[in-house]
């Protein structure tokens, strides 16, 4: 399971961007809808590794948000409200997003839980790099493309009445196909830390049980 905790940069002294940040996350599907927990914080529940790179991705566009991903248990059953839940996931969330305000230059989006959590991390900082540095009439352009469908371009330049050199120039230096073709990574990774986060406690730990008792019977035999 996944929870996001994401935060409010610089909400002392700016507009609350919550509510903008609930219209852009309200068609991802989630477990418990993405709501506003505490003050300038947002926090949801799910389930598709592939709706979390989504959901990260459209906060780092938007500006104005830390994102912490928590993987790993919560505590069933699910409360009515993220607010409300407990468990793995919740508290590695609060200590990603804690390590995304400390990010400096970087993007601002942390994974915590799982060994492959380091390696998720790394390729959505990556794509969030990508994201955060396109600028709005690059925007303008990729807004109106479609990811992986041929003659895409061809029509957005159509509907924005410029050539298909200007749309391909524009995806070129924004990244985009680059962008797609490693959302599908960032969500694999994100996967298999949720599956590492899942599994028992490994046949190491029998060994050292049966090792310690091994001692204690020398010991009194």
């Amino acid at each position: 399971m996944f929870v996001m905790t994401l935060d409010q940069k610089n909400s002392r002294s700016s507009p609350d961007g919550v509510p903008a940040l609930l219209g852009l996350l309200a068609d991802l599907p989630a477990v418990l809808p993405f709501e506003r927990t505490v003050g300038d914080e947002v926090q949801g529940v799910l389930e598709d590794p592939a709706a979390v790179t989504d959901a990260a991705l459209r906060a780092v566009r938007d500006g104005r948000w830390h994102v912490g991903i928590g993987v790993g248990a919560v505590r069933l059953p699910l409360p009515a409200a993220s607010r409300e839940g407990a468990g793995e996931a919740f508290v590695a969330a609060r200590s990603a997003v804690d390590r995304a305000k400390k990010s400096g230059a970087r993007p601002g989006v942390a994974v915590e839980g799982g060994p492959a959590a380091p390696a998720a991390e790394a390729v959505l900082v990556l794509l969030a790099r990508l994201v955060q540095e396109r600028s709005e009439a690059e925007w303008r352009i990729l807004d109106e493309l479609e990811p992986g469908r041929w003659g895409a371009q061809s029509e957005a330049a159509r509907r924005l009445g410029i050539t298909s050199q200007s749309v391909s120039k524009a995806s070129l230096r924004a990244g985009w196909e680059e962008e797609w073709a490693a959302r599908p990574v960032a969500a694999h990774l994100l996967a298999e830390a949720d599956r590492q986060a899942a599994e028992p406690a490994g046949p190491a730990a029998g060994r050292t049980t049966r090792s310690t008792q091994q001692e204690e019977d020398g010991r009194t035999g």
